[in-house]
């Protein structure tokens, strides 16, 4: 089933990146990038851009409750005001492409300006995260380092905008 939607110029919605951990350069670094590049350019047409990548340091804490919660911390400060939060988690919801592309394009519909995607650390992300987040979804029951994790949202992303404007990329 392919997802169609037509965007509105009046209904655009910036989509940031929230990671626990910088990635180093090499090539996971470039290839995320290289799918962001994708979607900032192919996004704008159905009213979703990139607005930032926010990386911060693991928590140095001693303790893995400390370490979350500092993170989280991290990541309040970078949301916008009125930002959606969709969280990374292996305990969130499996969505295929096609219910990822669905999400995104009903959350830009819905008339939010931000929304923000957040990749936690080795410890995973603060409860009063998940208490506050609009969505919470896994990449699949294993667990990820987050380099990869970076490269598969930055993908999932440019698809999304793929379905949503029913270009060919993604096939069934």
């Amino acid at each position: 089933m392919r997802v169609a939607a037509q965007a509105r110029t009046d209904k655009v919605m910036r989509i940031g990146l929230f990671a626990v951990g910088r990635l180093k350069a090499g090539p996971e670094k470039d290839l995320a990038a290289r799918y962001l590049d994708r979607f900032s350019k192919a996004g704008p047409a159905i009213g979703l851009e990139l607005s930032r990548v926010a990386e911060v340091n693991e928590s140095r804490a001693s303790n893995a409750e400390t370490r979350k919660r500092e993170e989280a911390v991290q990541l309040e400060k970078a949301l916008a005001e009125g930002s959606l939060l969709v969280l990374l988690d292996e305990r969130g919801k499996a969505l295929d492409s096609e219910g990822f592309a669905s999400l995104l394009g009903s959350f830009r519909d819905s008339g939010k300006r931000d929304l923000m995607i957040a990749i936690g650390g080795a410890d995973g992300l603060d409860p009063s995260l998940h208490a506050r987040a609009d969505a919470v979804l896994n990449l699949g029951k294993m667990t990820w380092p987050h380099q990869l994790v970076r490269i598969l949202i930055a993908e999932q992303l440019y698809r999304a905008v793929t379905i949503l404007s029913g270009h060919p990329y993604h096939r069934v």
